[in-house]
């Protein structure tokens, strides 16, 4: 028998390698003489670099940048493709996971970062940039990584402006005369994110409240992301109308400087890790992430590598860190088990903990089951 195995991360947990590795080893214990496969996976949140850079046997970079409070810390992106490929993602400067919910402050956290790592994959001289735009913690509609970049804001007294969400409202004027538009490199978004930046299906009210924000924060917010939208299109630059433009706080948007293309963060790392001709040839798939909810249904990777099972009529299980509100609608796309590893009640710091242990068990039961009918059909 043989088996795939293509797992998200359990955000803020296990990354999608150590995830892999605990249910690839549960699957031998059972049975070692089972083939197994396993895909590191990534949709443009975390891990989105790992995935790439072991798809394509790539190396790691780790440069020193600004996180999202602008601080300095140490980040990491890939390089593949001989080099001539950068993969980066927001995430590893500005990731929402980088902070406890308790001391996240977006009204005053900057994509700063973000910029410095495209300027840093531009003086090695790629000739594309693979830009993951999932997981992060600001809602400054790009700013900071435009100001990283060489755009300046100021606001009436002609007085320059730090960049973050709180100051959005206050410009007046952008000046873009020393923007580097990295016109030589193809800018490709992965993204499985459609929000467009404004209004109630926008960044700031979809996805603002689990960055922080409060409640009489988010209309005044967005109220000034329209402002600031407004100043980009009368210099001819429609930040806020395209699929994507609301991703990662609205950097998103702030992509249409770069002339930035947006793909899917799941088919673009299909088209380099070959799981199709893979999966192709199992008997039996397992994914699974952090939780498995309502918003699996919209792209995550759980449904993805779902979809690939189905392509090639291969049973699919998920195996996942919890399981959320309608997760049940999972079965009605065709999984054949849907598992969640906590199998008590327990306090999050508690889950965190024994993650791992907790994954292996589940597996190991899973996987019992599948070796009984196995043994009995053969």
């Amino acid at each position: 028998m043989k088996i795939a195995v293509a797992c998200d991360s359990y955000k803020g947990c296990m990354s999608s390698s150590k995830v892999n590795q605990i249910i690839e080893q549960a699957i031998h214990d059972v049975d070692d003489t089972y083939g197994v496969v396993s895909f590191v996976m990534g949709d443009g949140g975390e891990g989105t670099t790992a995935a790439f850079v072991d798809a394509c046997d790539g190396e790691m970079v780790t440069i020193k940048v600004k996180d999202a409070y602008f601080r300095p810390i140490e980040a990491t992106y890939g390089l593949i493709d001989d080099g001539k490929t950068a993969v980066i993602e927001v995430a590893s400067c500005i990731g929402l996971n980088m902070y406890d919910r308790e001391k996240r402050k977006p009204m005053h956290a900057t994509s700063f970062g973000v910029g410095e790592l495209l300027l840093d994959a531009s003086k090695r001289n790629v000739k594309k940039i693979i830009l993951g735009l999932g997981g992060s913690s600001t809602n400054d509609g790009g700013m900071g990584m435009l100001q990283a970049l060489g755009a300046k804001f100021y606001d009436e007294e002609k007085n320059y402006l730090k960049s973050n969400a709180g100051q959005l409202k206050k410009i007046h004027r952008i000046d873009i005369k020393k923007f580097k538009f990295l016109k030589d490199i193809e800018i490709i978004a992965a993204c499985d994110v459609k929000n467009t930046l404004l209004g109630e299906n926008g960044a700031t009210y979809v996805f603002g409240k689990q960055k922080g924000l409060y409640p009489n924060q988010i209309k005044k917010l967005d109220i000034a992301m329209k402002d600031y939208a407004d100043k980009f299109k009368d210099l001819g630059y429609d930040i806020a109308s395209h699929e994507g433009s609301g991703a990662a706080g609205g950097i998103g948007g702030a992509l249409a400087l770069l002339d930035a293309h947006f793909m899917s963060g799941l088919e673009l790392l299909r088209s380099y890790n070959h799981m199709d001709n893979a999966i192709e040839t199992c008997d039996l798939i397992i994914t699974g992430e952090g939780q498995s909810d309502a918003q699996t249904l919209y792209g995550k990777v759980p449904v993805g590598v779902l979809d690939i099972a189905k392509k090639f009529n291969k049973p699919c299980i998920c195996i996942s860190g919890a399981l959320g509100v309608e997760y049940n609608k999972l079965y009605d796309l065709g999984f054949i088990g849907i598992y969640s590893v906590a199998d008590r009640a327990m306090s999050f710091e508690q889950a965190l903990k024994l993650a791992p242990d907790k994954l292996y068990a589940c597996a190991y039961t899973v996987m019992k089951t599948v070796h009984y009918f196995v043994e009995d059909y053969r």
